[in-house]
């Protein structure tokens, strides 16, 4: 038995080749030895499908979360108090991330390795190979800090690449226009890392130190919009994509910079006027702003599509956030998301015209607060179910905008962990 957080890791290669596919072997954490226990595992299947498998209460249906990676590999198993992470390495030093999820078992659990043949009338040998746990036995929420992760994820596999990992916390990344660097924000300020670097490096925006998680650049990345609060309430200014002094373009707060018109003449954002939140638009270069929406409840998250005949909005209006589209004049808004199952946040259309993708809470999560398991959910523009890409530790801070790779193969987000110091 162990108790607070651990880290298992472990390489499973399976005897003999007519064994079932389903086969399985790897790391398991249970809270009993009872058939129908709460649990979870990494296991790796005689097909080479690498998963992670829980069970959230006793009795209830196990579940399963696929990572794009097959075996061979080293796989990793975490628990940092109630969040359990699936990691993946080819080569069993670089370890990149591949699911996650929250689950409420007891503190102290039964852990071991775990061997299935998938078939009562046969009988399985694995080799369980580069075997290690660590147990760091942690139980105060007091001594945890915040580990935030700047990952890319692929569309077409669902493969995830962590590109920085800091103990601080950092949020809400842009890809630039050429594709060779990332930004984000963190503690009111703006950083743009290059891929393939581990160095953030500090873009200056002169008096602007209090800016938020709303920011992106220009189409022809020439410009960058922030959302920076000089007294209390954000506002939108505009400045050289390399740094310097921002224009102010909005004069009334709060507003939330959240998309440019593929033109690069007009500013979309989310506004609060006599206590309601809505949709706005403006001239880039500043002027009047134009009201979109008025439905009662909170519209946010607007993002164009790179036609420019839609912008794409969360809106809450039926009760449930869900993703609408709406004309850039405002005169037409149709849903785009009809699921029960999730609270829909921050679409963004992917530059092809092809795909968008959004952040999904549970339909009991109110808000979209920091530090719950989510899920980022793509579906196609012209329709379609959502498929789910990964399901991790976020929420607020993740995708607020547009963060789509330029060729629309990958886009950037911000994952969390609770860790030891």
């Amino acid at each position: 038995a162990e108790q607070g957080d651990l880290t298992l890791k472990a390489s499973v290669d399976f005897e003999g080749e007519d064994g079932d596919p389903h086969r399985k072997g790897g790391w398991m954490i249970r809270e009993s030895l009872e058939p129908d226990s709460a649990y979870a595992d990494v296991m790796v299947h005689g097909n080479g499908l690498i998963s992670l498998q829980f069970r959230r209460t006793a009795g209830g249906p196990t579940e399963e979360i696929s990572a794009p990676q097959k075996a061979p590999a080293v796989v990793r198993l975490e628990r940092t108090d109630d969040v359990f992470s699936l990691f993946v390495s080819e080569d069993g030093k670089n370890f990149q991330p591949a699911a996650g999820v929250r689950l409420d078992l007891s503190d102290r659990v039964l852990v071991g390795l775990a061997l299935c043949s998938h078939r009562a009338d046969r009988t399985e040998k694995a080799i369980f190979s580069k075997v290690s746990m660590k147990a760091l036995n942690l139980n105060s929420d007091d001594e945890r800090i915040l580990e935030s992760s700047l990952e890319t994820i692929e569309v077409a596999t669902g493969g995830r690449n962590v590109v920085y990992q800091a103990q601080d916390h950092f949020e809400a990344p842009n890809w630039s226009r050429d594709g060779s660097s990332l930004i984000f924000n963190q503690q009111g300020k703006l950083y743009s890392i290059l891929l393939g670097e581990n160095a953030p490096k500090l873009i200056d925006t002169d008096f602007a130190d209090r800016c938020n998680n709303d920011h992106g650049f220009s189409p022809d990345g020439d410009l960058l919009a922030i959302s920076h609060s000089p007294e209390g309430k954000s506002l939108i200014y505009v400045l050289p994509a390399e740094g310097g002094v921002p224009r102010l373009v909005t004069r009334s707060g709060p507003s939330y910079w959240h998309g440019w018109s593929p033109d690069g003449k007009t500013l979309a954002y989310c506004a609060e006027r006599n206590g309601e939140y809505d949709i706005y638009t403006i001239p880039a270069v500043g002027g009047s702003e134009t009201r979109l929406t008025d439905a009662p409840g909170l519209d946010d998250g607007p993002d164009y599509s790179p036609d420019g005949k839609f912008i794409y909005i969360n809106s809450e209006r039926t009760g449930l956030m869900k993703i609408w589209r709406i004309s850039p004049d405002g005169k037409t808004q149709e849903q785009v998301t009809f699921d029960t199952d999730y609270a829909d946040w921050f679409p963004h259309p992917s530059p092809d015209g092809r795909w968008l993708v959004f952040v999904s809470y549970d339909k009991s999560v109110e808000g979209h607060p920091p530090n719950k398991e989510v899920v980022l959910r793509v579906m196609a523009m012209d329709g379609g179910q959502p498929k789910v890409l990964t399901r991790f530790f976020g929420g607020q801070g993740t995708i607020n905008v547009p963060s789509w790779s330029p060729d629309s193969k990958r886009f950037a987000f911000v994952s969390y962990r609770l860790v030891a110091p």
